[in-house]
């Protein structure tokens, strides 16, 4: 067993295992740490506790210290900093006119290098805002290119339900949506109604997806023969989160439907493929 402790560098980011070396940390204090980008002040959100060494492939970085007095002004004094690498890199893209939007601006704690975060529609040739930036700031500069889903994770703001965005909340990690979880939730595939403000597709589709496949998996689809109390009938209509199906009776002249509970009824036979529809119909026209 190993004893780690979790740490989070951002408000709403990913966390990284730390060894404590020897140290009882509380959640929410502040510590010192070196990583790939080197060292680094973050938050824990998980107090120490012992895994299996088998869960990590290599070994733990320690603890450098829970942060002094001194550490924590000297976050106060990177973001002054912050402010001000923010603002001359506006004036350096503009005065290159670069077509970018610069996003965020980051020190690292022990100020070796400063990034800066943007969005751009396309491949951007900053080399030589490179150079003017580190001419002014006079540390070691990176840009990085994010995403759109990125961007909204930094800037927050109000989701079209009336809450603040779910990836600037609470979720650490972006979840791969696709836009079958809309098709077998039932919902409009109008991109309008789907997509988050980043114009991606909404993040909450996954929260259900799992509840909506099992019920996909015991609920018979629409076109399909069951069998009913009243008789043989087809699926003409399912509502899957009540388990109602809407059956048309064999013996029923006017086509009306009746309703069934999924519980009520036993399958048959699947619903027919457009193929196989299509050879019924082709065969009835005699072709």
């Amino acid at each position: 067993m190993a004893e780690i402790i979790g740490v989070r560098f951002k408000n709403v980011g990913k966390i990284y295992y730390f060894d404590p070396n020897g140290q009882s940390i509380d959640k929410g204090s502040k510590v010192i740490v070196e990583t790939a980008r080197g060292t680094e002040c973050g938050e824990v959100v998980v107090s120490n506790r012992n895994i299996s060494e088998k869960d990590f492939n290599q070994p733990l970085k320690k603890v450098v210290r829970v942060a002094t007095r001194t550490d924590l002004d000297q976050i106060a004094k990177n973001r002054e900093k912050e402010a001000y690498a923010h603002k001359v890199c506006l004036e350096k893209v503009a005065k290159h006119k670069l077509d970018m939007k610069l996003i965020d601006v980051e020190y690292t704690f022990d100020n070796n290098k400063i990034l800066f975060y943007f969005t751009s529609d396309g491949r951007v040739d900053f080399r030589e805002l490179v150079k003017d930036l580190a001419s002014v700031l006079k540390t070691r500069i990176e840009l990085r290119q994010i995403g759109v889903r990125d961007e909204a994770k930094m800037l927050g703001g109000l989701g079209i339900c009336g809450r603040p965005f779910c990836c600037s909340t609470f979720l650490g990690e972006f979840q791969p949506v696709s836009i079958k979880m809309a098709k077998e939730q039932g919902l409009s595939l109008n991109p309008a109604k789907i997509s988050g403000t980043c114009g991606r597709l909404m993040c909450c589709l996954k929260y259900e997806q799992h509840a909506y496949e099992d019920l996909l998996r015991t609920t018979p689809k629409q076109g399909s023969t069951v069998q009913t109390p009243e008789g043989k009938g087809v699926i003409t209509e399912v509502s899957l989160m009540t388990g109602m199906l809407k059956v048309v009776l064999e013996n029923n002249a006017t086509g009306a439907f009746t309703p069934f509970h999924k519980d009520q009824v036993k399958l048959l036979k699947g619903p027919r493929k457009r193929e196989d529809a299509a050879k019924s119909a082709d065969k009835k026209d005699g072709k």
